[in-house]
């Protein structure tokens, strides 16, 4: 007999409401903007200063993952995924500034999900020369009361 997928849909919903604990800034979470704006403020500060994980924590589901894809020497094409957790790694202070912005966005709805085309720049200082350009891959949850963020991906090796 199969089984009815009815008991993953139930355990999906419990794993949202668990998760719903986390203290999130609510302007971070209540739309598309507030969690992309926030997106790219966690990552962006001065020198010996660290990211902010504990809030880049609260922006993303916990199961979320991110996907770096990236051109080896020998022009083979790959890809690292991990955890929240892998991506920020120690999180030891910035040797140097780092600043990231939205310059342009592309948003996909289709009911509780979302998926944001998110083109940035990077700098090492506010509002200082860009020294690279890319786009962040992003899929979005509503589980009803919040966004979250399920995973993102960009591509090192992109123009």
């Amino acid at each position: 007999m199969k089984p009815s997928p009815m008991p993953a849909v139930i355990l999906a919903t419990l794993v949202c409401s668990q998760v719903e604990a986390q203290d999130a800034r609510p302007d971070d979470v209540e739309t598309i903007d507030g969690v992309m704006r926030a997106f790219y403020e966690v990552v962006s500060g001065p020198a010996g200063e660290r990211a902010d994980a504990e809030r880049d924590r609260t922006l993303h589901h916990p199961d979320a993952w991110i996907a770096i894809a990236f051109e080896d020497g020998d022009g083979n094409a790959g890809v690292n995924i991990m955890t929240l957790d892998g991506y920020h790694g120690d999180n030891a202070p910035r040797a140097e500034g780092f600043f990231e912005w939205e310059t342009e966005r592309v948003v996909s709805r289709s009911g509780n999900m979302a998926h944001v085309w998110s083109s940035y720049a990077s700098s090492r200082e506010p509002g200082g020369e860009s020294f690279d350009t890319g786009v962040n891959s992003v899929t979005l949850f509503w589980d009803g009361d919040r966004w979250w963020i399920m995973n993102w991906m960009f591509d090192m090796s992109a123009d």
